[in-house]
């Protein structure tokens, strides 16, 4: 490329045939003495080996000579000067390339190399050729690097050594070669161009910013070397990096042109490091809503906290997403959990802190809470070091007191537990590859609608998603896989849980999970449990099973419907409330069970897939519909389906309201229960009261509380065989277990009845 023909701009000066006027022996500032009748020196029209040339005598230590034109430094332009000098007489000088530098305002650039390489000259009569080249960048071969602060030059040359030698000297020559650097053949833009030096201490963050505004469409190179950003920097053009960039962890990189995850990996030189660079871009305006990880694997040496990611940023509610991409753990020590104990007092009061906490200062955020009378899934949510208090993300059922708790903190993959806030975030088509070292993902402390979409949860050590307060609120998590380390252990050995979360609106759908001990643990209500498959079975006989899905609260308002629940059950319980008791609750209340596929093998004869666990007393169902479910065993049958665990108290059935428990199949079942029970009884003798047996097909082993329905089916006779036409009353919770009705007819009858009882009350 010629600048001259392209943009108009012209470096050549003049030839000395156009007068010495503009020839100065000084600087070549304005006001600078000319060789214009100075003594010693001389125009000569005709020299054999140059044409019009300068003659010169050499009178001072340095003697100068600058075109006093500007001569325009443009950034990624460099151009060559190069004079031709031979000697007359005299002391031989040494001659060399020169230039004043400038700024735009005209004053003198400092601190920058204003003059090139010297050559003596060796005998007279005798052309040398002396030239320098000079830009902005410092590049390999450039000798004058006057970076981008320079606007313009006065270029000429120097004589130094011995004075009294007389030399002549063609006209000089400026040109552009900025085609020797590469700049005419690829369409790229360089930052050295712009003063970037690449030597890691230097602060390149102005060169790039010169170099993304002169790109004009083009892309950015940034060469081999490490570029010290000294501030926050952003791109608008497409960046290519052959070297590496550092930058302290408040400053941000924002690469809007090519904004992807392989992109801040060649920045910074590092998977870790450009993940959590490209993450802060993210949230911090980079002019796009998600970071495409490309396909790229990121291994992991320890966990990623996501909030010292960003440290600008303790909250955040843009939509933001993280997509197509694989984080693998390596085998490190970062991801051994942190084990503390300490003593603690919880009150029933305080229901979600504990007091007086020993040591309270190396209890970690996050941390599962463990000890008597504390529910499964337990948090620490915050902690307060002056107070000494510890938040819980749960009540305690019955810890009243002060005993030793123990606060495991696992590790996990990408943790989130900095954030105060973080809503609207998703992560998609991502696997995370925990290896049986680690957990994955750790959800922040508040936030609505957390999204986990096609991801894969393999291998995770404890916990795949964990809430440690209430940023599940609304969470989603669709179609993605979490597959166990623990396949080969049997099931009361695992200690793995897919999910949990504390807080309300938790959609869980579409997911197959496998052999974990629990799928997942729904501390709140109006959740959405659909077409999920989780089966946790081993290959022993006989085996212990445990629940699939937990639902902790009481008026769960959740619906599980369309599932395939294998080799486990469905536990409803009251763990997370620190009075356990019933008062004026809605207490067990507003689960839907509907069209469920319920299947186990080689369980004990006590299996059931549903359990109800009442850690107080006083409890009773209240709307609970159980419909359209299949449900079977394999192998050797189970007495019922469904069943009251009374480690802690019973169920008070006589509050029974609202069931619907119907329409369900039943195969390998002893039991089949249904509520409202159709029975078809007929008394062969002519009895006035009949006792009706419901047996063990109440479900839940409940009372037979009312009776709906007594339809004699044919005929009803006296004890001579005469047709009578009388209707009983009935009388329910009748027998030692309560589920007998009586019918009175007011006098002896025989015949047959079909009878719906149900084991609530009407409203």
């Amino acid at each position: 490329m010629n600048k001259a023909v392209t943009e108009g701009i012209v470096f050549m000066p003049p030839s000395f045939a156009d007068g010495l006027g503009v020839w100065s022996s000084g600087d070549g500032t304005p006001g600078s003495d000319t060789y214009l009748n100075a003594p010693g020196a001389a125009f000569v029209p005709a020299d054999q080996d140059f044409g019009p040339a300068l003659e010169l005598q050499k009178a001072q230590a340095v003697q100068r000579l600058r075109f006093t034109g500007q001569t325009p430094i443009l950034p990624g332009c460099y151009l060559r000067i190069t004079a031709r000098i031979k000697a007359l007489s005299g002391n031989l000088p040494t001659v060399r390339i020169a230039g004043r530098p400038s700024r735009a305002g005209g004053a003198e650039l400092t601190g920058v190399t204003a003059i090139g390489p010297g050559k003596a000259l060796a005998q007279y009569g005798r052309v040398t050729e002396v030239s320098a080249i000079v830009g902005t960048g410092q590049r390999p071969g450039v000798d004058m690097a006057w970076g981008p602060e320079a606007a313009y030059g006065h270029f000429g040359l120097d004589l130094t050594g011995g004075n009294g030698g007389i030399v002549r000297i063609d006209d000089l020559v400026i040109e552009d070669v900025t085609s020797i650097f590469l700049r005419d053949l690829i369409d790229v833009v360089d930052v050295r161009d712009f003063g970037a030096l690449g030597d890691g201490v230097h602060d390149d963050a102005p060169a790039f910013e010169a170099a993304d505004a002169a790109a004009a469409g083009r892309d950015v190179l940034v060469p081999d070397g490490t570029y010290r950003l000294g501030g926050s920097v952003t791109m608008q053009s497409s960046v290519r990096f052959d070297g590496t960039v550092t930058m302290a962890r408040e400053h941000i990189l924002s690469l809007t042109r090519n904004y992807n995850l392989p992109a801040y990996i060649d920045a910074f030189g590092d998977e870790e490091e450009g993940f959590r660079k490209a993450f802060q871009a993210l949230l911090n305006n980079v002019g796009h809503e998600s970071l495409d990880m490309q396909g790229r694997i990121i291994s992991l040496s320890g966990p990623i906290d996501m909030a010292a990611a960003v440290p600008d940023k303790k909250s955040y509610s843009q939509r933001r997403l993280i997509k197509n991409g694989q984080f693998s753990a390596l085998d490190r020590a970062a991801w051994m959990d942190e084990v503390i104990t300490s003593r603690a007092t919880y009150s029933p009061s305080d229901s979600l802190r504990l007091t007086g906490v020993v040591n309270v200062a190396s209890i970690p955020v996050g941390a599962v809470v463990e000890g008597n009378g504390v529910g499964r899934e337990v948090y620490v949510s915050g902690v307060d070091v002056a107070a000494q208090t510890v938040r819980l993300s749960q009540q305690l059922y019955d810890a009243a007191g002060t005993q030793v708790f123990t606060f495991r903190r696992f590790k996990y993959m990408l943790d989130f537990s900095g954030f105060e806030k973080l809503s609207k975030f998703s992560l998609s088509n991502i696997e995370f590859q925990a290896g049986g070292d680690c957990s994955c993902v750790m959800l922040p402390q508040a936030g609505t609608g957390f999204h986990f979409r096609d991801c894969f949860f393999t291998r995770p050590k404890d916990r795949g998603i964990s809430s440690l307060a209430v940023g599940d609120q609304g969470m989603i998590v669709d179609r993605c896989q979490f597959l166990s380390d623990e396949g080969d252990a049997l099931v009361a050995d695992r200690k793995a849980i897919a999910i949990n979360a504390n807080a309300n609106d938790v959609k869980l759908r579409d997911n197959r999970v496998v052999r974990f001990r629990h799928f997942a643990l729904l501390a709140g209500s109006s959740n959405i449990v659909s077409g999920n498959h989780w089966f946790q079975g081993d290959e022993s006989n006989d085996g212990t099973r445990t629940a699939g899905l937990i639902l902790t609260r009481t008026n769960c308002r959740t619906t599980v419907n369309s599932n395939y629940v294998d080799n486990c059950f469905i536990e409803w319980s009251n763990e997370h409330d620190s009075a356990p008791a019933f008062s004026s609750e809605f207490s067990f209340s507003a689960l839907n069970m509907v069209d469920n596929v319920f299947l186990a093998g080689n369980v004990a004869p006590w299996f059931t897939f549903l359990v109800v666990k009442p850690h107080g007393a006083g409890h009773f169902l209240n709307g609970v519909n159980v419909s359209g479910n299949s449900f079977r065993i394999i192998d050797d049958p189970i007495e019922r389906i469904e069943r009251i665990d009374t480690t802690f108290a019973d169920l008070d059935y006589n509050r029974i309201k609202n069931i619907a428990f119907a329409d369900n199949t039943f195969g390998n079942i002893e039991h089949p229960v249904s509520s409202p029970l159709l029975v078809e009884f007929e008394q062969p003798s002519a009895q006035a009261t009949w006792t009706i047996e419901a047996g063990e097909s109440l479900p839940f082993g409940a009372f037979a509380q009312t009776v709906t329905s007594v339809i004699p089916a044919g005929p009803l006779r006296n004890a001579s065989g005469a047709i009578v036409h009388v209707a009983p009353y009935y009388e329910a919770k009748q027998g030692p277990e309560s589920n007998w009705v009586r019918l009175q007819f007011g006098q002896p009858v025989r015949g047959t009845v079909t009878l719906t009882m149900r084991i609530d009350d009407p409203f």
